[in-house]
């Protein structure tokens, strides 16, 4: 094994160090965490949830006894900087999301950056993304691609719905169900009823699907079927 090889070399429960974890979690099949990602939850002090009745569907799916505080966007400016106090003095936590990886359209980031500027350690675990399987499932090249997460729902979305007709990459959004078919009319609109594209939902889960064609075709598709779950749509550049 190669000397530099990390796979024990950060066990949560090693030294007295505090230290952040950011640890992925499934976005929807269970057995999509990592071992290592098991081994962070039932090593640290704390795990930080965006909801803690989701995350602790998880650690019992897994017989994870820990404890658990919530962290979400309605409280990360009020908690942050006194988790970081409590980091400083060698607590380890792990932060999760309810689904994927935190920082991509969840939050993550306030904590990191007080981390960051407190010089307290942060180690991003590599793991679920639904954005990830939805673009290498498209048939879009995926070799160049930006990530838009949600849309603006009113304020700045048609200027950047103008700025984004002229994106020769890849694009990739997330949608909630109820809003998928308004969207996609949207990028018909501005992208052309012509351009490709791909909406994937339920990615992991039994009724996984995704839909591919012109945006006119999957809009088509969509105005018959009211879909359900999760959505990644991805879009062709111009």
């Amino acid at each position: 094994m190669n000397k530099a090889d990390k796979s024990n070399a950060s066990s949560p429960v090693q030294g007295a160090e505090g230290l952040l974890y950011i640890v992925p979690t499934p976005i929807g099949n269970l057995k999509d965490i990592t071992l290592r990602a098991l081994d962070v939850l039932k090593g640290v002090d704390l795990i930080l949830a965006e909801d803690t009745r989701t995350t602790s569907k998880l650690l019992n799916h897994y017989q994870i006894s820990k404890a658990l505080s919530p962290y979400h966007q309605h409280n990360e400016h009020q908690v942050s900087a006194h988790l970081v106090d409590q980091l400083s003095e060698g607590k380890r936590m792990a932060l999760v999301t309810d689904a994927g990886t935190p920082g991509i359209s969840d939050p993550a980031f306030l904590l990191i950056r007080h981390c960051i500027r407190a010089n307290v350690k942060v180690e991003c675990l590599p793991g679920a993304t639904a954005f990830v399987p939805a673009l290498v499932n498209s048939g879009i090249p995926s070799n160049r691609f930006v990530f838009e997460g949600f849309l603006p729902l009113k304020k700045r979305r048609q200027t950047m719905l103008k700025k984004l007709a002229e994106e020769e990459r890849t694009m990739i959004f997330y949608e909630s169900p109820v809003r998928l078919l308004k969207t996609l009319q949207e990028f018909i609109q501005y992208f052309g009823p012509d351009r490709l594209c791909s909406v994937g939902r339920e990615l992991t889960k039994m009724f996984e699907e995704n839909r591919r064609g012109t945006l006119t075709e999957v809009s088509d598709y969509f105005k018959e079927k009211n879909p359900k779950g999760e959505i990644v749509i991805v879009v062709a550049g111009r």
